[in-house]
C-alpha cells in the first residue's frame, strides 16, 4: 500500500507483534485531554488504499482499559479515494483523570480490508428471517435473559 508521510520524521505504521491485524497509528502532536474532553489527532501520514479496500481506525485496547480513552467514531473509515492526512478523533471518557499524548504516541490501529460495493434493490418486502427486526440487544447478552426487553415492557406497563 502506498504511504506518505506528512510529518517527515512520524514512524511508518507498523505492526507490533506477529499476527497483529491493525497497523499502529501515532499522533504528531502532544495533547492534553480534561475528562470528558475530545480532540482530533493527526497521525502525519496519508494512504493510497487500492480500489475495492477500505483502511478501518480502531482504538487501542490498552488505552480504553488505562485511561478511558476511546475514538468518537470508532471505527473511522478510509476510503480508497481518500488522499488527505488520517486523523483521529479521540475523547477522554474517564471521569476524574486528564490523560496527555506526546509526540509519537500510540493512539490508534490502522486495520486493511477489502470492501465490497453492492447494488441496492428497492423492494416492498424483505425476506424473513430468524432474527427478523430485533437489534439493541433482542438476542439476550445478560445473565437471566433479556434485560432490555423487560425493562421496555415494565415502561410500556406503567
Amino acid at each position: 500500500m502506498l504511504i506518505r508521510r506528512v510529518d517527515s520524521d512520524v514512524p511508518l505504521p507498523a505492526y507490533e507483534h506477529p499476527g497483529d491485524a491493525g497497523a499502529d497509528l501515532r499522533t504528531t502532536e502532544a495533547c492534553e485531554l480534561a475528562p470528558g474532553e475530545r480532540a482530533v489527532l493527526p497521525t502525519g501520514v496519508s494512504v493510497a488504499l487500492p480500489e475495492g479496500y477500505a483502511a478501518f481506525v480502531h482504538p487501542r485496547s490498552g488505552l480504553a482499559a488505562r485511561c478511558g480513552v476511546a475514538l468518537v467514531n470508532a471505527p473511522g473509515t478510509v476510503d480508497a479515494g481518500y488522499r488527505g492526512e488520517i486523523k483521529v478523533i479521540v475523547v477522554n471518557l474517564d471521569p476524574r483523570e486528564a490523560v496527555r499524548f506526546e509526540r509519537f504516541d500510540r493512539i490508534a490501529q490502522l486495520v486493511v480490508q477489502q470492501v465490497e460495493r453492492v447494488r441496492f434493490v428497492p423492494v416492498a418486502e424483505l425476506p424473513r428471517s430468524v432474527r427478523a427486526e430485533g437489534g439493541f440487544g433482542s438476542t439476550g447478552g445478560t445473565v437471566g435473559g433479556n434485560r432490555y426487553a423487560s425493562v421496555v415492557s415494565d415502561r410500556e406497563g406503567q
